[in-house]
């Protein structure tokens, strides 16, 4: 959608330059967190983010792109631990669930809200997808509520929230200018918003940041104070802007931070762990990363370092005979 487009349909069309402008084409280290065997699958296929244009700044932490080619019939499996995120994407990736079918599957465009529970991704063949990963409580600058997003696991157009994409054109070039005209889009789309929904999107993003980069903050009264905010406006102003109420988000920033720990591999002091991550003791550690992954720290810790059958979560799976 061009600028005379937007302006025939009442959009504030002024600040669109800076959205336009090609973002810098270093890619930057992937964020990793939420994989739960990033190492396996770093081995196999293309994985790399990348800056937002300033336009999109506290809005989009970085625009995103995997891209892999497998042999023959093999498949990787990969697990995903929910962020509090919102994602848009273009691209031929497989839907979420164990078994999404034999590929190749159809170029698409579609914007998934987040879960609360492992997903599971399954690569087969080759394929690409570039994206847009929203900050926490970002993406509420482009729709009044991200738990209409809900319930987990469903595809939505990107123009329901007037993100307007040419999938077939955004999959046919190459990764940079992909990610570029992702990025050009969602912020064409802000000049139909509120003024006002964008600059609170902003504030409760950067809320959100405090809380991520400060593992002091451990309460939704420190998380409060810290802020400035009363904790009845984290309570009223954080479920609709990021899809989870604040405890829910500083008990996964805790999970998040633990399964980190744990890859370091096994010798790690769990209590000390527990103790550092405001956990009351290692035993709630172990019941959180165990209810999240299906194992407790010290068994995802080993196999970490362990060798692993053809067959194990993140591994490329040969083709079935």
């Amino acid at each position: 959608m061009n600028a005379h487009d937007l302006q025939s349909r009442g959009c504030d069309v002024d600040s669109l330059e800076d959205s336009r402008q090609v973002p810098p084409t270093t890619a930057l280290l992937p964020d990793t967190r939420a994989l739960i065997d990033p190492t396996a699958m770093l081995r196999a296929v293309s994985f790399a983010k990348h800056p937002p244009v300033e336009s999109l700044d506290g809005l989009i932490a970085h625009g995103w792109h995997v891209e892999w080619a497998l042999p023959g019939g093999a498949q990787l499996a990969q697990d995903v631990l929910p962020f509090p995120a919102v994602n848009v994407s273009v691209g031929t990736a497989p839907p979420e669930g164990a078994d999404p079918g034999p590929g190749p599957f159809p170029v698409r465009a579609y914007v998934t809200g987040m879960t609360r529970t492992l997903t599971r991704r399954v690569l087969s063949a080759s394929g690409r997808n570039v994206a847009l990963r929203s900050t926490i409580g970002g993406f509420a600058a482009w729709v009044d509520d991200v738990r209409d997003l809900q319930p987990a696991g469903r595809e939505l157009p990107p123009e329901q929230f007037g993100i307007g994409l040419n999938a077939e054109d955004i999959h046919a070039i190459p990764i940079e200018q992909a990610i570029h005209e992702l990025m050009t889009a969602a912020a064409d789309a802000l000049a139909c918003r509120p003024a006002r929904a964008v600059r609170d999107a902003r504030e409760v993003a950067s809320w959100a940041r405090r809380a991520e980069e400060d593992p002091r903050i451990r309460t939704v009264e420190q998380w409060a104070r810290a802020v400035g905010v009363s904790s009845r406006t984290l309570q009223r102003l954080v479920p609709g802007a990021v899809g989870a109420g604040p405890s829910w988000i500083l008990r996964r920033f805790r999970l998040l931070a633990a399964i980190e720990r744990a890859r370091t591999g096994c010798g790690v002091r769990w209590a000390q762990v527990a103790a550092d991550l405001g956990y009351a003791d290692q035993a709630h550690l172990s019941r959180a990363v165990k209810d999240a992954l299906g194992v407790s720290p010290r068994e995802y810790a080993a196999r970490q370092t362990a060798p692993r059958p053809a067959a194990s979560n993140g591994s490329v799976r040969p083709p079935p005979t």
